[in-house]
């Protein structure tokens, strides 16, 4: 008899409500008013820094590992579709049956960092899922830039590159529902965007210096670069691209449960499943990783002329990187709030 093989749900243990008073007490009592305090001084930011950014962690996160033939690599800087890849990818090599509990209980977040890692999400080495994918595959997650993150012929890279203004935008809003009173305004947020101290640099690595280096590879077969505009523009040409970069040949009847499973809606209503954290992490309230889901929105919190300035300032350093890089195909021209 064969074995059947089951793909076991991490216990992601909710705080019980002392738990969550000892949380409050903490978080009022000491981080929000040395949050404040550094707010005088200009230093807010460093508390979400320590907090969010993996920079400590980024050259152990992959340590010793090889990608195999197995492995789907979804590389984006935060906020950048990094779900909707996931769900995509993770859809596609389960033939439209890829049902979890979490999506972390499916997919490795290595730069989550070994804490994090071990009690949210799948281990790395864990061959369980490619056992049961009708594909023999698995996907993995990653913000960390190129230099991080092992790279071989024999695995496959998916990247996702998101208007950095729309990224400003998503990471100020998911981190405010995540971490509200320890939040630095959205003019301070805005000043952080153009420093090596932005909290989403993961390993250190802002957006320009990531979709600079990923874009460095998009002519090698293995590596399959995307912009989240085009997938929000055509959710089914995206699906029928990525299946074939992967080899995978999906029925009909298999491609519309995949379609299905990554329209917003469907996503939007299972967004409990995408946070790697059970509720009551924070006692202030929960993560919200669907919020909007659109592209070309960055007006709703940051004036034109913060726009161009986000648009100039990225185009100035990936010339400066010598990056070819098509910039206005990713990234839209800067609008108003009333366009």
């Amino acid at each position: 008899m064969t074995e059947t093989i089951v793909i076991t749900p991490i216990k992601r243990h909710k705080s019980s409500k002392v738990g969550r008073a000892v949380m409050w007490c903490i978080a009022y009592g000491i981080m929000v008013p040395i949050n404040w305090l550094m707010g005088l001084c200009g230093a807010r930011h460093k508390v979400l820094r320590s907090m969010i950014n993996t920079r400590k962690g980024a050259e152990s996160a992959f340590k010793d590992y090889v990608p195999n033939e197995q492995d789907i690599f979804v590389c984006t800087y935060p906020k950048s579709g990094t779900n909707w890849m996931m769900q995509m990818a993770h859809q596609i090599i389960f033939h439209g049956e890829g049902e979890f509990e979490n999506i972390h209980d499916v997919v490795p977040w290595p730069d989550a960092g070994p804490k994090r890692s071990a009690r949210f999400t799948i281990p790395l080495t864990s061959t369980v899922v490619q056992q049961v994918s009708p594909e023999h595959k698995r996907v993995i997650k990653t913000h960390l830039p190129l230099r991080y993150v092992p790279y071989n012929n024999e695995a496959k890279y998916i990247v996702v590159v998101r208007d950095p203004k729309e990224v400003f935008v998503s990471s100020y809003h998911f981190l405010f529902s995540s971490f509200r009173p320890l939040m630095p305004t959205a003019t301070e947020w805005f000043e952080l965007f153009f420093t090596q101290d932005f909290p989403m640099n993961f390993g250190g690595s802002s957006w320009i210096e990531h979709a600079a280096a990923w874009w460095a590879l998009c002519e090698n077969s293995n590596v399959l670069v995307l912009s989240y505009a085009s997938m929000k523009k055509d959710l089914r040409g995206t699906i029928e691209n990525v299946a074939a970069f992967l080899g995978v040949k999906l029925t009909p009847a298999a491609f519309a449960r995949v379609y299905e499973k990554c329209t917003f809606a469907y996503m939007k209503a299972i967004d409990e499943k995408f946070v790697p954290m059970p509720k009551g992490t924070v006692p202030w309230g929960e993560m919200e990783m669907m919020r909007a889901g659109k592209a070309g929105n960055s007006g709703e919190l940051i004036s034109l002329e913060q726009q161009q300035r986000i648009d100039a300032h990225c185009q100035a350093e990936l010339a400066r990187l010598g990056s070819t890089l098509p910039y206005t195909e990713f990234c839209k021209p800067g609008t108003s709030a009333l366009a």
